[in-house]
Order: C-alpha cells, then sequence, then structure tokens
C-alpha cells in the first residue's frame, strides 16, 4: 500500500483530519583520539530549548497551508514513488501518526534508530517522526553499501532502522533484513513501499492508519547521531541544543526570508546536509525542495520559478552555476574538510550571492558569505587565516588558528561526543577542543585544510 500524495486538498491541522487526501498543491581508517586544548571557558548560549519537530509545529499552527516539503524532480524510475509535496499541517499530522505508531515498539526512550534514506521528502517525515517519537536519529549515509550499513549500525548500537525498499538498483529494505539476521540488537525494520518485504513494517501503512490519532510533537529532541567522514566507525552524537546552535550559526550568513524556499541538491545524511537543508527551512519556516538524484532539465526548470530561492549545493559545480536566474537569492556552496579552499574571484557581475560552507566531520559546519565589492574582503579563505573575522557570538561558535595552523573549535555549535560501543562519551562545549585539521596558505591567499 503506498500514498500517492499527502497534501490534503483541505486546509490541513496538526489534529487527526477526517478529510481523504486530495492532489498535491504545487507540482576507512579509525583516526587518533584528539585532546582537548586548554582554554578559557565562555558562557553558554541562551538559545531556546526546541527540537525540530518544534519549529514544525510551531508553523504548522500558524500556517498550516504553507508548502513544507516537496520532491524538485520525477523519482518514480529510480524509488518507484512520485513526487510528493507536503503542507506543514499536513506533515505535522503524518508525523504525529508515524510517532504514535513508533512509540508502540518495544524500545526504551532515547533509543538510537537508523534512517537510510537518499535524501527524499519520505526521509525528511521519518527524521521528524523518530524525534517525535521521543528517540534519536541516526543518518545513514544512502552511499553505503549493506557491509558499511552493517557496520554502522552495529557502531551506533541501533535497534531499528527506516528505510525505502527502492534507490536505483539498490534494494536498502532487503539489505537490511540480511543485516538483521547477523545482528540480533536491531529489532524493528520499516520501510515505505513499494513492495515491502515480509518482515518489514510497512510505513505507508502507518502513515495512513488514522485509527491510532497522533502523538503530540515534543518541544525537545535528542539531537541526532551521526558519522565522521562517513565512516562506520566513527558514530558522532550532537545533542539537540547542539544541532539547534549549529542551524543558528548557519542562519547568520544564510539569511533567508520568510516566502523564500531552499532547493537542495545533498541529502541530510550528515550535519553538513542537515543543517543547510531540513533544519535550515524548519528555522526559517520556508519550504525545502530536495534533488537527491540530480537531474539537469528538472533542476533547470525548478530554478526558472519566480520565487526566492536559496540554491544548496556541492562546490565542484560552482561553475556550472554561473549563470542563475534573477529570483536565485543565494547559491550555498558546501564542501568537506579536508581540501583547499581557493580565495573568491571578484564578485559575480549579475549573478547570486555566495555562501561558501565548510564540514569539518561532524563536528563543526563554517559557513561565511562572501563580500567585498564595497568594502573590506571576506570569504572562508579570509576567516580560516584570520579567525577573528568570523562575526558570530565565540559562545555560539568560536574558531582559533594555532600558530602551526592547527584548528580548534569551541561554543554549543560545535559540541560533539563520540559513540562507543553505544555509549556516549561526555565532552565540555564551553573548552576549546583541538580538531584533526589544519589550514595553511597556499598560492598567496588561498588556504588549505588539511590533516594534522
Amino acid at each position: 500500500m503506498e500514498f500517492e500524495n499527502p497534501v490534503s486538498a483541505a486546509q490541513p491541522s496538526i489534529e487527526p483530519s477526517t478529510v481523504g487526501w486530495g492532489p498535491a498543491t504545487r507540482g576507512a581508517v579509525r583516526s587518533q583520539v584528539v585532546p582537548e586544548v586548554a582554554s578559557e571557558i565562555v558562557p553558554e548560549v541562551i538559545l531556546p530549548r526546541a527540537g525540530l519537530c518544534a519549529l514544525l509545529a510551531g508553523t504548522a499552527r500558524l500556517d498550516p497551508g504553507r508548502l513544507a516539503f516537496a520532491d524538485a524532480a520525477p523519482k518514480r524510475g529510480w524509488s518507484g514513488r512520485p513526487p510528493m509535496a507536503w503542507t506543514y499541517g499536513t506533515a505535522a499530522e503524518i508525523i504525529g501518526r508515524l510517532a504514535r505508531a513508533l512509540r508502540t515498539w518495544r524500545l526504551a526512550p532515547g533509543s538510537r534508530i537508523g534512517l537510510w534514506f537518499p535524501g527524499s521528502t519520505e526521509g525528511l517525515v521519518a527524521h521528524l517522526a523518530v524525534e517525535a517519537a521521543g528517540h534519536v536519529p541516526c543518518l545513514l549515509p544512502p552511499s553505503w553499501t549493506e557491509a558499511q550499513a552493517a557496520a554502522g549500525i552495529q557502531a551506533a548500537g541501533l535497534s531499528a532502522v527506516l528505510t525505502q525498499t527502492q534507490v536505483g538498483a539498490n534494494r536498502p529494505a532487503e539489505a537490511l533484513c540480511r543485516i538483521a539476521a547477523g545482528y540480533f540488537g536491531l529489532r524493528y525494520l520499516a520501510a515505505f513501499g513499494p513492495a515491502v518485504p515480509d518482515g518489514v513494517i510497512n510505513l505507508d501503512a502507518l502513515a495512513l492508519d488514522r485509527a491510532g490519532g497522533t502523538a503530540p510533537l515534543p518541544e525537545t529532541g535528542g539531537g541526532l547521531v551521526s558519522f565522521a567522514a562517513g565512516d562506520p566507525a566513527r558514530p558522532v552524537h550532537r545533542t539537540g541544543d547542539a544541532l539547534l546552535a549549529a542551524i543558528a550559526a548557519h542562519l547568520v550568513s544564510a539569511r533567508i526570508e520568510p516566502g523564500d524556499r531552499i532547493l537542495t541538491l545533498l541529502p541530510p545524511s550528515d550535519l553538513r546536509g542537515l543543517v543547510t537543508g531540513l533544519g535550515a527551512a524548519l528555522a526559517a519556516g520556508v519550504d525545502l525542495e530536495t534533488m537527491p538524484v540530480f537531474d539537469g532539465p528538472a533542476l533547470i526548470e525548478n530554478l526558472a520559478q519566480p520565487r526566492p530561492t536559496h540554491l544548496v549545493a556541492p562546490a565542484f559545480l560552482e561553475q556550472a552555476l554561473d549563470a542563475l536566474p534573477s529570483a536565485t537569492r543565494s547559491v550555498v556552496l558546501a564542501r568537506r574538510a579536508p581540501g583547499s579552499v581557493p580565495p573568491h574571484a571578484a564578485d559575480r557581475a549579475a549573478g547570486s550571492p555566495v555562501l561558501d560552507v565548510l564540514a569539518f566531520d561532524e563536528d563543526a559546519v563554517l559557513s561565511v558569505r562572501r563580500s567585498g565589492s564595497s568594502g573590506p574582503t571576506s570569504d572562508l579563505a579570509s576567516v580560516l587565516a584570520e579567525p577573528a573575522r568570523l562575526a558570530l557570538p565565540p559562545a555560539l561558535f568560536d574558531l582559533r588558528r594555532d600558530p602551526d595552523g592547527r584548528l580548534a573549535f569551541r561554543g554549543q555549535a560545535c559540541a560533539t561526543t563520540r559513540v562507543q560501543r553505544g555509549e556516549v562519551d561526555a565532552t565540555e562545549a564551553g573548552s576549546f577542543r583541538a580538531s584533526r585539521f589544519r589550514a595553511d596558505r597556499f598560492a598567496g591567499t588561498g588556504m588549505a585544510v588539511t590533516e594534522a
């Protein structure tokens, strides 16, 4: 059983609906443990204690008909599912239904539940449902092989995994059945269809089940578990407060306004993808459109819509994005450390503003808006060379570059803990913690981020 599109023709609410479904409203090697660096403790930033679900629920109450999530391109060919569009109200309702079902599973509160999705809208809803059920989402990279998924599931101590049945030639639900046969800690498997295998819970059926009502969406979230550098042996836990802080630090530079939309080419399978996509959209109350499988013609058609758009793309696509429609309000270029960070050329004469995002494993996401046409030059390379240029409260996000080039972070946005054998180690958010990276100049004004 599969629901074609979850957007109701009527104005949906966050209460259980009695209205039928209608058409959419719009078409490796374990790294060495890095020691902490002693420093002055900075006071904690006081942020509202809210999870991602609370952000969604707030917008759903104010404007339930506002678009929340949409698939930006056809996907039936690679997923067996139609493209979907979800309003905030309908998303809150479906998330509440799924959360109610997840709460019936015999799992302790705060259990880690894996999410193995390619980045389409179903994965976004599943993420929020896990949080709403009182558990901790664990992001499994969609590029993982079956062996990598098995290793990551055991390293993170997952009790359940949500997925879908088809991603191109891969069949992740079937792969999870084989993994569960060899790892008895994995107790529950659930998937969106089509053709859900025997022994796997059908998430489409749970989403359509109105009989049991919906679970209330919580005000706080349990954060997430993700994997440093996509390494199955290096799961990292981030609390809900630290996730919210990372999103807030990004939004300072992103400048997303009401009525805008975010179109992302990145899957929400790590901190970088989550902060620039789902987190930014929910915090700003705008809609998020996803394109996990690149489709050039669909991207051009989508960007031609006369809506203010923030495009999130891998940095290697920068040269291909020179000529964008005027409605493109900004281009977010995402990269990972290690790698080179060249100085940006002169500002685009008639192009969109650029925001450079650099992820340091799962510890920190540094977002810097390019400027310099009418004032001092500011870009990612200059901030790495002189961290004092970073215009963020130190207790939120603070960066230090030591004389030998080694980078260290502190602040709530950089607070993470290692997960070892299913247990979480404690760390201090207010102390500088040395990273495994260093930043050195190259080609005069560029920076090279390498492993220390």
